[in-house]
């Protein structure tokens, strides 16, 4: 595309720091393009060295079976035919499944394929913009702002959000193609590979269709394109009638109509997107019907606002901002206010200024999808959503600015500064937001500060102390997430878990049939409470929830799991079988599953079969004391008392207060003639668990020998 032509104050904005100051080799864009990426780099390059968060990640990357498999035709014919996690988008699954393939369950190897994307992202951009209008310099400030602004970390640093910046690498290459497709239209485009329309729009249509299958919020791309041909493209019709070249240009002037027709597989596509994800949203329950039509027309008003204050003041950013039902109607006004007086004057300044216009429509448009006129989730706003609409607010600022500052000697290096400044504090900004990503507790703490009344992150933050044995600090931001919103399902649920651990049942089984008062069907609720059943000996009720989780969802493998505990607790060993079988199936690396099989074939005195089952348990769980005492078990049943011995005493390195360990290596002594170890071993038995009548009488059959 042949550069467009600039005078005056443009002109020098884009020489002015190059040639009087010595830093002509800045001008090269290949120059631009390193220095882009590399400050890109420097900012994210940390998350290489951070992990997953528990927060969509599971559903994601570290507890999908489908995903962790790896690239296999099944899991590819699975992304593309299901709604998991309430979405349809089969290439970003795929790109998931390819990181798994590549880097396991090391989350650095993900963050930083997607720290990739975001670069290729920042430097299509710059290329786009610079292909577009001819500016350099400008050009590269949109893309440097793109990449280095604190509100596009979370996109970057969230592996759940890969569909950020995969959708946005289709969005960007869908825009390249279609700005090709429109110079091969001139009259003045060169022959040859150039003036291959037809081709580049089928293109931009195929790079569209890739996009939407990452992520669907791209449905507002045709309404791009649109605002392309106003602007820098000019091919919207003005004064000259439709279909006639613009004297001033020679370029051709379509009418509007044409331009809608030209876009019309676009809109079908977007058409299908919107239809496919809105049924598999409300069929996963992500959309939210308890909000009314005025109350989500007031949260959008407040969104656009709070999206325009933190563009330009970046603090306070949290994962999320929980959706208070109802704002003051000040505070709605006062948006609305704000929203219609930037409208009247980009309205007023289109004509002269068409950037302002096309920035301002590509920032409120493209954010239509998630601003909340169909509440899907439970939060007001989000971060993440501003990935692509702020490249309209950042063509608005950089343009804006340009032709704000008059033309005067050191016009070049002033705004040099002005940018330097601007984008070194991004930089900063963002550095210090993508440490809060480094796991779960630092970044639900940050938004427990940042925000008010964030009940899920008190449950998150908690579920993520629970997880590393501080227990009492978990169950303290469960309570506090209960006292902000006592019906929140997940933090009944997160309570009764920890509670259940510290074999508090009754309290448990409470709070989780809470939890199922709120939500009738959640399948993690009734898995739990099924072990709280079991554990208290309410075996057929345990079994009867077991049984409704795989009746939700076939494949959840603690489900299988616990329902063939229970099965083998009742003595049903040929039906309990398949299901440890099937849990091992649908969670690769089930070291729990293993255990629990091998203690079934042992119960059916299949020794060598029980054996290998625990071999691989430990194998994934070397740590698993328990697998090792019963290990020793079967090893002993085979008379290899020395192997068995050794099983017993690493149990007991792992936990020393097992009575069941402490006896059985007692048992091992004793047939070796070890008597008084034996006997220590019985009283340490004993002293664990005094109603052991097992120990009390082998202990007091080493009394003769003055063992007692």
């Amino acid at each position: 595309m042949s550069k467009r032509t600039k005078t005056g104050a443009a002109a020098a904005a884009e020489s002015g720091v190059g040639d009087a100051s010595g830093w002509a080799w800045l001008r090269r864009p290949g120059v631009l393009c390193l220095l882009l990426a590399l400050a890109t780099l420097a900012v994210f390059l940390p998350v290489a060295w951070h992990g997953f968060v528990n927060y969509d990640d599971a559903d994601y990357v570290t507890e999908n079976a489908q995903v962790q498999g790896g690239l296999k035709w099944a899991s590819i014919v699975w992304a593309f035919t299901t709604g998991h996690a309430s979405n349809w988008h089969p290439l970003t699954w795929i790109s998931h499944m390819a990181d798994c393939q590549l880097f396991g369950l090391q989350a650095g190897g993900h963050h930083l394929v997607s720290v990739g994307l975001h670069i290729a992202n920042a430097l299509l951009l710059f290329g786009l913009l610079r292909r577009m209008t001819g500016a350099l310099w400008r050009s590269a400030l949109v893309a440097a702002l793109f990449a280095l602004h604190p509100l596009h970390v979370e996109s970057v640093a969230w592996a759940s959000e890969r569909k950020d910046v995969l959708s946005t690498l289709f969005f960007l290459l869908t825009l390249w193609a279609y700005a090709a497709y429109a110079e091969g239209r001139r009259p003045e485009a060169r022959p040859g590979r150039a003036r291959r329309p037809v081709a580049n729009y089928l293109l931009a249509l195929g790079c569209f269709a890739l996009g939407l299958m990452s992520k669907p919020m791209l449905v507002t791309l045709p309404f791009v394109l649109l605002l392309l041909d106003y602007w820098p493209l000019q091919r919207w019709p003005r004064r000259a009638p439709a279909a006639q070249p613009d004297t001033a240009t020679g370029r051709p002037r379509l009418g509007l109509f044409s331009l809608l027709l030209e876009k019309a597989p676009f809109f079908a596509l977007a058409a299908a997107s919107s239809i496919v994800t809105y049924f598999v949203q409300r069929h996963g329950g992500a959309v939210s019907t308890s909000l009314t039509f005025g109350e989500r027309v007031a949260n959008a008003l407040i969104s656009y606002a709070r999206y325009i204050g933190k563009t330009f003041w970046p603090l306070d950013l949290s994962i999320l901002y929980p959706h208070p039902g109802r704002w003051p109607l000040g505070a709605v006004a006062g948006a609305a206010v704000l929203l219609l007086a930037i409208s009247v004057v980009v309205a007023l300044r289109a004509r002269k200024q068409p950037y302002l216009a096309v920035g301002w429509l590509w920032f409120c448009g493209t954010l239509v999808p998630v601003i909340g006129l169909v509440q899907v989730g439970i939060q007001s706003m989000a971060d993440r959503y501003t990935y692509v609409p702020l490249i309209g607010g950042f063509i608005m600022l950089v343009w804006g600015v340009d032709a704000l500052v008059p033309a005067r000697p050191g016009r070049g290096k002033a705004l040099a500064l002005g940018a330097g400044l601007g984008l070194a504090a991004c930089a900063l900004l963002a550095a210090r937001q993508v440490r809060f990503w480094r796991n779960s507790e630092e970044l639900f703490g940050h938004a427990v500060r940042v925000t008010r009344d964030n009940y899920l992150a008190h449950n998150n933050l908690g579920y993520y102390l629970n997880g590393q044995g501080r227990t009492a600090e978990a169950v303290e931001h469960y309570r506090r997430a209960l006292q902000i919103k006592p019906t929140y399902e997940d933090a009944l649920n997160n309570l009764g878990y920890a509670l259940a651990a510290q074999r508090q049942f009754a309290e448990a089984i409470s709070l989780y049939e809470a939890a199922l008062r709120s939500r009738p069907k959640h399948i993690e609720v009734h898995n739990n409470l099924g072990n709280a059943l079991s554990e208290v000996g309410r075996i057929d009720e345990a079994i009867q929830h077991y049984s409704f989780v795989l009746q939700q969802k076939p494949g959840h493998a603690d489900a299988h799991n616990n329902l063939g505990i229970a099965l083998a607790m009742q003595g049903k060993l040929d039906e309990a079988i398949p299901h440890f079988h099937e849990a091992i199936r649908a969670k690769t690396n089930y070291a729990s599953a293993h255990s629990n099989l091998g203690n079934a074939l042992a119960a059916q005195h299949k020794l060598d079969e029980a054996i290998q089952e625990y071999q691989i348990a430990l194998r994934l769980k070397p740590q698993d004391p328990q697998a090792h005492n019963n290990l020793g078990n079967v090893l002993a049943e085979q008379g290899k008392i020395p192997e068995a011995i050794a099983q017993y005493r690493e149990a007991l390195r792992l936990r020393a207060d097992n009575p069941e360990a402490h006896f059985n290596l007692a048992l091992g002594l004793l047939r070796q003639g070890h008597r008084e170890e034996a006997a220590e071993h019985l009283r340490a038995a004993l002293r664990l668990r005094p109603d052991y009548p097992d120990a009390r009488r082998h202990l007091e059959a080493l009394a003769p020998a003055g063992q007692n």
